[in-house]
């Protein structure tokens, strides 16, 4: 736990904060994480794995079966191994339970997908030690941060004409 955390603006993510949450990553526990292949959470898991993350899904409804070659558990305290993140595509009501259960397992990171905010959770978890992230896609992020996405006309706010490190 960090003794004094710099107070984070949740309305405006600095670049580099984003970017040093997900360069400190290795494992992501996706609550809500879908074995439908046409939901979003399916795309941000598969696209992560693809980057190198490993994505755990937790879904109650699939638990002990897989989705995109990892095996499903039904929360995030099932988990057999450490998970760095616990980014959460569940509505905002249901985020309180899984800033404790990120808090308990030891994540480094709570983070709430787009829509998705909860002043009272992410106070919890920046209490305890955590970095919060509320209403963004890591999935968006890192490919707006490595200028992935750039060429399809979105604005990464990054301009240069270097070639910019991977993340």
């Amino acid at each position: 736990m960090t003794a004094v955390m710099e107070k984070i603006d949740h309305d405006n993510y600095d670049d580099e904060y984003i970017r040093s949450i997900l360069r400190k990553v290795n494992a992501i526990a996706m609550a809500g994480a879908s074995a439908n292949w046409n939901r979003p959470s399916y795309f941000a898991m598969k696209y992560l794995q693809q980057k190198g993350y490993r994505v755990i899904p937790v879904n109650p409804k699939e638990a002990g079966k897989e989705i995109l070659g990892e095996k499903v558990y039904a929360s995030v305290s099932e988990i057999p191994v450490k998970v760095d993140m616990v980014d959460c595509f569940r509505n905002s009501d249901a985020i309180p339970p899984l800033a404790d259960e990120a808090i308990k397992v030891g994540a480094k990171v709570l983070w709430m997908q787009l829509g998705v905010r909860n002043e009272a959770a992410a106070q919890k978890a920046e209490t305890a030690g955590l970095s919060v992230v509320m209403n963004r896609c890591p999935k968006i992020e890192y490919g707006r941060l490595s200028r992935e996405i750039g060429w399809m006309g979105v604005n990464t706010r990054v301009v240069s004409s270097k070639r910019q490190r991977r993340i």
